[in-house]
């Protein structure tokens, strides 16, 4: 097969195998015989003279060149698809398939309402809403839209900030009673904390007061969790005191069942954006996905501009 010969057809098989890793279990979804699946990949390594995949009798994994080239066919496939979706009506624009991808505690508590509302206001529109902590590759994993806590290097990646999220200290009562009274920072490192093992530099707390002073403070405790809900959960059966996003903890506070500790001084801010991935903002479905959410997370509680 000549190089100018290369189909879709047969980008799209070595897609699915790539992500798949399995040759048999594209055969079974795509309704084609394993033979053709193979012979398509046999006929694409043999164009681009490369091997594209080691293969065992159970699993097929990405070489080096084929985790490149990959890249390079979703961009194509998205671009075949975006092309495509500029051609239909409005209808037909306002259909398909929303990838989002959003940290755990945010998505449980408030990113998952607003999903459900977009999806009653576009019957059209199908949301894959992944949950995870981790930061995901975009093009690697054909997800449209990423929200995420924290600094940010994906500069490939168009970024539309939500503001920032504030952070508060927080407490039980009950833990509060047996601990207190706490007046100062300098009364908290002798205190049993929660801490958050993926957050960058959660050894220690950085507190300002009102006069704009900067207090480092120590920040230890016998229970580390990976996860926000983990935290809030730990805080309210009174493990221990700890640094919390306000959008994670507020119906706590207002209704009693959490306490701000040192109400006078102010934790720093985290960034609060969103990632698109740039082959995909122009199709209609996800830039009204996209305007929707920002809309969204931007009235809620602890989320400032």
């Amino acid at each position: 097969m000549e190089q100018s010969l290369i189909s879709l057809e047969r980008m799209r098989t070595f897609v699915r195998i790539a992500e798949r890793g399995n040759l048999a279990a594209v055969a079974r979804e795509t309704g084609a015989g394993q033979s053709t699946v193979t012979r398509h990949l046999r006929e694409l390594e043999e164009t681009l003279g490369v091997s594209l995949l080691t293969r065992t009798t159970r699993r097929a994994a990405l070489t080096d060149e084929g985790t490149r080239y990959y890249a390079h066919c979703v961009q194509i496939l998205s671009l075949v698809e975006q092309a495509s979706q500029e051609m239909r009506d409005t209808r037909q624009a306002t259909a398909g398939t929303v990838r989002i991808s959003c940290t755990g505690a945010l998505g449980v508590l408030h990113v998952s309402r607003l999903v459900y509302v977009f999806q009653d206001e576009n019957p059209g529109i199908r949301v894959e809403f992944g949950l995870t902590d981790e930061r995901i590759d975009l093009v690697r994993d054909g997800v449209d839209i990423a929200i995420r806590l924290g600094p940010l290097s994906d500069c490939a990646m168009k970024l539309r900030s939500l503001g920032e999220s504030q952070r508060v200290l927080v407490a039980s009562p009950e833990w509060l009673r047996r601990n207190g009274p706490i007046r100062r920072p300098e009364d908290l490192p002798a205190l049993e904390g929660v801490r958050m093992s993926r957050v960058h530099g959660s050894e220690q707390l950085v507190l300002r007061s009102k006069k704009g002073r900067n207090h480092v403070m120590p920040f230890h405790g016998r229970l580390i969790v990976d996860h926000g809900l983990a935290a809030r959960d730990a805080f309210l059966a009174g493990r221990g005191y700890g640094p919390a996003h306000r959008w994670l903890v507020e119906d706590c506070l207002r209704d009693g069942r959490l306490e701000q500790v040192l109400p006078d001084y102010t934790l720093p801010p985290m960034p609060l954006s969103m990632l698109i991935a740039p082959e995909r903002t122009n199709l209609t479905r996800v830039r009204l996905c996209v305007d929707f959410l920002a809309d969204g997370l931007s009235r809620v509680a602890g989320i400032s501009r």
